[in-house]
């Protein structure tokens, strides 16, 4: 087992393990701890418990103090000075004609990274703005492509049940959401009634769902045949999920009579043969939107995957699924003049860009492609290696086929 404790970075974000130390933590604390961004101010939403060493991924990175009264001056002014960078990010923006919508600032408790946070319909090449940027903040500069979803958890808001959106106020993750979802607890396919302000099918959908499903195992389906324990047969009407009564529609002296029964009087059911029900065209029209809504999503949650973490412990069920404000997939990042493999340090660095290469770095320099194109395996002693296997050939016999030297998989400009 090993001592660990939860801390969050933002309301409603992910939950990470840190090692306290000798530390008197409790919850509600705030700590500083270091991740893969730097130096972080976070707040402690668990106190010092145990877990078990398969749930934490090694090194287990350590609280480096409480946090004192300074750590929470500086933490309040990082917020003042988010605002002010903010401002000036959307006049770049601006001047230099972007499609895209600025979402968040964000620096780090030691000042030694901004993070900006947009969303557009798709890539922008911002290599430009990133410039401009470092050249006005002096620091490095990491620009991030997010999803919908997370524009609106960052933003906030209130949904159409009045209540302050669950995804800004105590969803931490995600979770998949489905048409089958709405069906299963008989709601209207309508779009505009269980979309949510994201434009994306509801997080709620997925609160009852588990409910819903167990429930409805015990009910018969509309149309049914049904026989009661009284020994009646009739056809099912209508259904009541949480109540578990069910309507039959049955046959007493030659006239149609409706009775409820509870669904454990069901004795047995018999599915009807019925035949394809034809759908409007206005319902044909909802439902291809909820099919788009959900293809849409499931893409998110994909490129969202594929993102950096911030490098520190998570439970296992949210390992891997990318940092804290997930998104869909561009990142751009500029070391603001200091010192990088990158001479100019004004990189846009993105995966699989046009195809080229499996990771490339476009900057000043051109393009850095992550394998090289000659294949004669001249580092790493390859070539040594590949003379030693070819003797004892006889000189008329080919050489084996050798894999040549291949570059790290992260020898692109990475952080």
């Amino acid at each position: 087992m090993v001592k660990v404790i939860c801390v969050r970075f933002r309301t409603a974000g992910k939950v990470y393990y840190f090692d306290p130390l000798s530390f008197e933590i409790k919850k509600g604390d705030n700590v500083i701890v270091e991740t893969a961004r730097g130096i972080e101010f976070g707040t402690v939403v668990s106190g010092v418990r145990e877990v078990e060493e398969s749930e934490v991924v090694a090194p287990l990175k350590p609280v480096l103090r409480i946090a004192t009264e300074k750590d929470k001056e500086q933490e309040k002014t990082n917020r003042e000075k988010e605002r002010e960078a903010f401002k000036v990010c959307l006049e770049k923006i601006r001047k230099h004609e972007l499609e895209m919508k600025l979402i968040d600032a964000e620096y780090t408790f030691d000042n030694n990274k901004i993070l900006f946070y947009f969303t557009a319909d798709g890539r922008i090449d911002f290599r430009e703005l990133v410039k401009d940027l470092a050249a006005v903040f002096k620091t490095r500069i990491e620009l991030r492509q997010i999803g919908v979803r997370d524009e609106t958890k960052i933003i906030g808001g209130y949904g159409i049940c009045g209540r302050p959106l669950c995804c800004h106020s105590y969803l931490s993750d995600f979770a998949p959401v489905s048409i089958r979802m709405a069906k299963e607890q008989n709601l209207s396919l309508n779009p505009t009634k269980i979309s949510g302000v994201c434009g994306r099918l509801m997080c709620c959908l997925k609160n009852e769902e588990e409910t819903y499903e167990e429930l409805n195992r015990n009910l018969p389906g509309l149309g049914d045949i049904v026989t009661v324990s009284d020994g009646t047969e009739g056809e099912v009407s209508s259904v009541n999920v949480l109540r578990q009564l069910v309507k039959v529609l049955v046959e007493v002296n030659d006239e149609k009579e409706l009775r409820e029964y509870k669904a454990e009087e069901i004795v047995s059911t018999r599915k009807k043969n019925k035949g394809k029900k034809k759908e409007s065209a206005e319902e044909a029209r909802e439902m291809q939107e909820l099919e788009k809504l959900e293809r849409m999503d499931r893409s998110d949650r994909d490129e969202k995957d594929e993102k950096p973490g911030r490098g520190g412990n998570k439970p296992r069920n949210n390992q891997g699924k990318g940092s804290r404000q997930g998104g869909n997939g561009q990142t751009g990042r500029n070391n603001g003049g200091q010192d990088n493999n990158d001479q100019n340090g004004n990189g846009q660095n993105n995966r699989n860009n046009g195809g080229q290469g499996s990771r490339n770095n476009q900057g000043g320099n051109g393009q850095n492609n992550s394998r090289p194109q000659n294949n004669n395996g001249e580092n790493g002693g390859e070539e040594g290696k590949s003379k030693r296997r070819n003797r004892g050939h006889n000189r008329g016999n080919r050489p084996k086929k050798t894999e040549g030297n291949k570059a790290p998989e992260n020898s692109g400009n990475q952080e």
